[in-house]
């Protein structure tokens, strides 16, 4: 569980972020490919190099030997390896050395390097050993000499370094620097048009008279583009058809609601005027709330910027005027002042529904306002009654549900009030939860951007 969740923390979340990080990745496997090849490469021209000027060092010594009058073999023997970097030693028979003999390869890269170096017909060696290798760091070369001794040369042979030049490692970490940065170049310029496509999305869902993305770019972009314009076009004018509609029938309901109410005012019985009349205006409510929930509530007002707090106080003034004997039960708490960007009218309205929800079923309110936090305003309207049974809580943003199962106007609306609040709330970029307080009562956490 802990590797996978270090895996998961090591994956980037974002899709620029994934992206650089497998080219990268990518980039990393090529450059040690690469790499691999370049040492073999030139560990292999390392050895051949290597073989050659052993092999010239090797016959050049000998031949001095070789050439030397035999009572002058001892000293060139003992002034000539010191200028060749070898040690070498006259023997009565061939190098017996715990080394296993040279590898085939190398024995010839040695025996063609020496056969470089001239050397008399008479004076050539009458037979060469050779033992030793990169493995073993030293390889023993024994050459017969024509009149019979050996003569025992051995060299160090340390193993090629392929990184031994400075300007290589330099070169490398630069050019490796200048393609990462590349990719992740590349890589923002080719992600950005995604960002701006899902603020675009963002905005529309806020707003849906947010402007259009610009149709530039690359053609992939440039389609997509289209493609969201063109859907937004569609949005709107769905939008503005079901208000239209929705406007016209309020007009048309109303007018036959009207004449109603003034015949009733002519009926003679004084009880069935009375409820002809309260049936007439609860269907007058009913129409008009549920016109308010179909029709776009933030589509046409602007987006400024409002002090959240005077707000919710001043939408516990007006509920306090309208129900004076709640007004003792509706307290606010938080900041004197905090400002965010909304629509005024539209916000107004959502917070009012949910206080006026607190004490149509609770009977008081508390309005708790939250400083930001990660980017989110968090609004709590509390309240100190029964609550909600567990099995309604997913329900109450329903349109039309009403946990309290009566249709008098004492006790609510048509179930409206939450729906509603929840469309302006949404068409903000926030939302609003119902659950219940565990000291009692229901809690509506409603959640804005900062």
């Amino acid at each position: 569980m802990a590797a996978a969740g270090m895996r998961l923390r090591l994956w980037p979340r974002s899709l620029a972020g994934r992206t650089a990080l497998a080219l990268l990745l990518g980039l990393a496997l090529v450059q040690v490919a690469g790499l691999t090849i370049h040492a073999l490469d030139r560990v292999d021209l390392l050895r051949i190099a290597q073989a050659r000027n052993l092999g010239v060092r090797i016959m050049s010594l000998y031949r001095a030997v070789a050439l030397a009058p035999e009572d002058q073999r001892d000293a060139v023997l003992h002034d000539m390896p010191a200028e060749h970097g070898l040690s070498a030693s006259f023997e009565a028979g061939p190098p017996i050395d715990t080394l296993l003999p040279a590898s085939p390869p190398l024995q010839r890269l040695l025996r063609a390097n020496m056969a470089v170096i001239p050397v008399p017909g008479g004076f050539r060696p009458r037979e060469i050993r050779v033992r030793g290798g990169p493995a073993d760091g030293r390889v023993v070369v024994g050459l017969r000499l024509p009149d019979g001794p050996w003569l025992q040369i051995s060299a160090e042979l340390p193993p090629p370094r392929p990184w031994h030049s400075p300007a290589f490692l330099a070169a490398f970490v630069l050019m490796t620097a200048v393609a990462a940065a590349l990719t992740l170049w590349a890589v923002r310029r080719l992600t950005a048009p995604v960002a701006t496509l899902a603020e675009a999305a963002d905005r529309l869902g806020r707003d849906v008279n947010a402007p259009p993305l610009p149709e530039d770019g690359p053609t992939e972009v440039a389609k997509a583009a289209v493609a969201f314009n063109l859907m937004a076009a569609r949005i709107r004018r769905f939008v503005q058809d079901r208000t239209l509609m929705l406007t016209a029938i309020g007009h048309d309901l109303r007018t036959p609601i009207t004449r109603l109410k003034l015949r009733a005012e002519f009926m003679e019985n004084e009880d069935l005027r009375r409820k002809m009349l309260a049936d007439l205006d609860e269907l007058e409510s009913m129409v008009a709330a549920t016109l308010a929930f179909g029709r776009d509530a933030t589509a046409s007002e602007p987006v400024t910027a409002l002090d959240l707090a005077v707000l919710a106080r001043t939408v516990l003034d007006e509920a306090a005027d309208a129900r004076p004997e709640a007004a003792e039960r509706l307290h606010y708490e938080g900041p004197d002042h905090l400002t965010v960007r909304a629509r005024s009218i539209a916000l107004k309205r959502a917070l009012s529904n949910l206080v006026a929800n607190a004490i149509s079923y609770g009977g008081s309110a508390r309005v708790t306002l939250s400083p930001p936090h990660e980017g989110t305003v968090t609004v709590e309207v509390e309240d100190e009654g029964p609550g909600i049974p567990p099995g309604e809580i997913d329900r109450v943003f329903q349109p039309f549900h009403r946990v309290e199962a009566s249709r008098s106007r004492e006790t609510g609306g048509v179930g409206l009030g939450l729906p509603i609040a929840r469309n302006i709330l949404r068409a903000h970029g926030g939302d609003v939860t119902i659950a219940n307080r565990p000291m009692g009562g229901t809690r509506a956490t409603v959640s804005l951007p900062a």
